[in-house]
């Protein structure tokens, strides 16, 4: 064969080579089943079972929209042992939340002076001249000397003297018009704010005071200090800020979902370190309105007097708020199942029916739920192991999808003892994650083969939010194979333990029903 040949005849088988494994390749990939998606776990009340298809001895599973239904419940006494279930009685009362939340001391603004002169001038000597000073209504701040202030003096000491020589019951054009230029004068001095001492002190001595001291109009500290001596000041100058801390401002931090509680005049509580075993005693004067947008807090103002300024600005302190909610229906925190969009309570109806009842709630107060909708007082409802229930619930319930003519749990109870037995095996064993094969086998209770039965199998796992995993359920309806024994596959989406129920049905009745926990292998 020459080289050309051998070349072509090597190229050739390389190719067909190549499209043998392209098509091994595409017959695998159709023979590989599909994962099936887990359902979001999204319970509801349901008013009848769920339609559910089926597909070659395999349902499909739930639509990401389709919500699993609940089912009442009945428990032996044995079974509500095993589980830890205990009941707690719905009950109205009169009761009362504290809110402790941190805060801070600030100033009292409505508290806060400021002093300011109503004439331009030199300030001469200062008295006060240290912030955080303590000074007293009418204690002397500073001096000042101003050229209008001294112009309007001497303008008042002319009019007065004028006056006098006319004589006090002087009469005609000139005795009116010096009164005009006296009274002027003296609302000048009014305007300028001129201390009545002052005043006082020019009438008496009928000499111009060229610098006048300025006095306090409040007791308090001096927060705020501007006065120097020689500086030149504008009637717009804020020199001195007097706090008056005798009452103080408290900003408690409140969470947002907490400000509904509130209201304007709630007693509240301050502890302070700095102060161990001391209790101050306040009310709420306003809740702001702005919410902080990082620490989704409102600043809830609070007045307390503070004798001894012991509450100093920018303190730090404990604040507890005394809410009251007057009579409310309570239930236990535990006795209602909260699923993100529903919260679900169980009945206790008594001889171990429970009964899914969908409920409204508020708040939490301690261990406690409000209850605003959906129960009774005097009702008695399931205080733990509601997850357990609710899992049983939901299998109850798509069982009852196999089932054309489900029955009530009056009527399987008065049925009487199961008529068959159910005996559980998968292929592999223990079961792994991917596809299973099921076997049931249906033997009656004078020990013989059970065939023509209708068997449903369902494998349910519960939520499990903590790991971001939603709830997963797979149901298969088995084939009848003969001899009692039915078969079917399905394909189980992840590892861990699985709850199994098992329904053997006949003539639109049920004949026996099992349940148990499966472990499979593989990873969540």
């Amino acid at each position: 064969m020459s080289d050309s040949n051998y070349k072509k005849a090597f190229f050739a088988a390389i190719v067909v080579c190549i499209a043998l494994v392209a098509v091994l390749v595409a017959v695998l990939l159709h023979m590989t089943p599909k994962a099936a998606t887990p359902a979001p776990y999204n319970p509801v009340i349901a008013q009848g079972p769920p339609p559910t298809g089926h597909n070659s001895g395999v349902s499909a599973p739930a639509q990401p929209n389709r919500q699993p239904a609940l089912a009442p419940v009945h428990l032996s006494l044995r079974r509500q042992q095993e589980i830890g279930l205990t009941t707690a009685v719905v009950e109205r009362r009169n009761i009362s939340d504290h809110l402790q939340v941190p805060g801070n001391v600030d100033i009292d603004e409505e508290q806060l002076s400021y002093v300011q002169t109503r004439f331009p001038g030199w300030i001469q000597r200062v008295f006060a001249n240290a912030t955080w000073q303590y000074v007293k209504k009418g204690e002397p701040l500073f001096t000042i000397y101003s050229p209008d202030l001294v112009s309007t003096e001497q303008e008042y000491l002319l009019a007065k003297q004028n006056q006098k020589s006319l004589g006090a019951g002087g009469t005609g054009t000139a005795a009116q018009e010096g009164k005009w230029l006296l009274q002027a004068a003296e609302e000048r001095l009014r305007q300028f704010d001129v201390p009545s001492s002052e005043v006082a002190a020019l009438v008496r001595t009928g000499k111009v005071q060229r610098e006048i001291a300025i006095d306090s109009p409040a007791s308090g500290y001096i927060t705020e200090r501007n006065a120097l001596p020689n500086a030149y000041v504008q009637p717009d100058t804020k020199l001195y800020t007097i706090a008056n801390l005798s009452t103080v401002w408290v900003y408690a931090n409140v969470f947002q979902t907490d400000v509904g509680e509130l209201r304007p005049g709630d007693p509240a509580q301050v502890t302070v370190d700095a102060y161990p075993g001391r209790v101050f005693y306040g009310r709420i004067d306003q809740i702001l309105p702005n919410v902080d947008p990082v620490t989704r807090t409102v600043r809830v103002r609070l007045v307390f007097r503070n004798p001894g300024v012991v509450l100093k600005p920018g303190m730090y302190v404990n604040v507890d708020i005394h809410v009251p909610l007057g009579t409310q229906l309570l239930v236990p925190a535990s006795g209602v199942l909260q699923t993100g969009t529903q919260n679900i309570a169980f009945i206790d109806q008594g001889d171990g029916y429970l009964e899914p009842r969908l409920v409204q709630v508020g708040q939490q107060v301690n261990n406690s739920l409000i209850v605003l909708k959906g129960l009774k007082a005097g009702e008695r409802i399931v205080s733990s192991a509601n997850f357990l229930i609710d899992s049983e619930a939901q299998l109850q319930a798509s069982l009852q999808s196999f089932n054309p003519s489900p029955q009530t749990s009056e009527q399987q109870n008065a049925s009487g003892p199961p008529a068959a037995q159910i005996t559980l095996a998968t292929i592999p064993s223990p079961p792994q994650k991917g596809s299973d094969a099921v076997q049931v086998k249906l033997t009656g209770v004078n020990g013989k083969p059970m065939d023509g039965a209708q068997v449903a199998v369902a494998f349910y796992m519960p939520a499990m939010p903590a790991m971001g995993m939603a709830a997963a359920q797979v149901t298969a309806t088995l084939a009848d194979k003969g001899q009692g024994v039915y078969e079917g596959t399905l394909h189980l989406g992840s590892g861990g333990t699985w709850q199994v129920t098992v329904t053997a049905s006949r003539n639109g009745k049920t004949i026996a029903t099992r349940q148990l926990s499966v472990t499979v292998a593989g990873g969540m």
